[in-house]
């Protein structure tokens, strides 16, 4: 399980607006029993949102919206299947974590 790995959502009553979630958490930390992890939103569910804090990644040819401010700790048992990898948006995906924590 590594930094920006996609995984489909653990919570299926969420699948259907949120249907992936991308580790956002340090390898460094693989030692803890959760991760880190911010919702992909479709674009649809998510609305109009600021791009530095939502930012647009694309997974398996779908544009979708990473929820910064929704970023939560899940175990990492419930992250079973995953779909993609999104380290080409790791700048913009650190980013939009910073603007949740400094505002900026």
């Amino acid at each position: 399980m590594a930094q920006f790995d996609v995984y489909i959502n653990p919570s299926e009553s969420a699948l259907h607006g949120i249907p992936y979630v991308v580790v956002v958490q340090s390898d460094l930390l693989d030692a803890l029993a959760t991760r880190m992890v911010m919702p992909l939103a479709t674009v649809e569910f998510a609305g109009i949102a600021p791009d530095k804090l939502c930012p647009i990644v694309m997974v398996n040819g779908q544009r979708l919206r990473a929820l910064a401010h929704y970023t939560a700790p899940l175990p990492t048992r419930s992250l079973r299947q995953i779909v993609g990898h999104v380290s080409a948006h790791a700048s913009e995906l650190v980013a939009a974590i910073d603007v949740v924590v400094s505002g900026i």
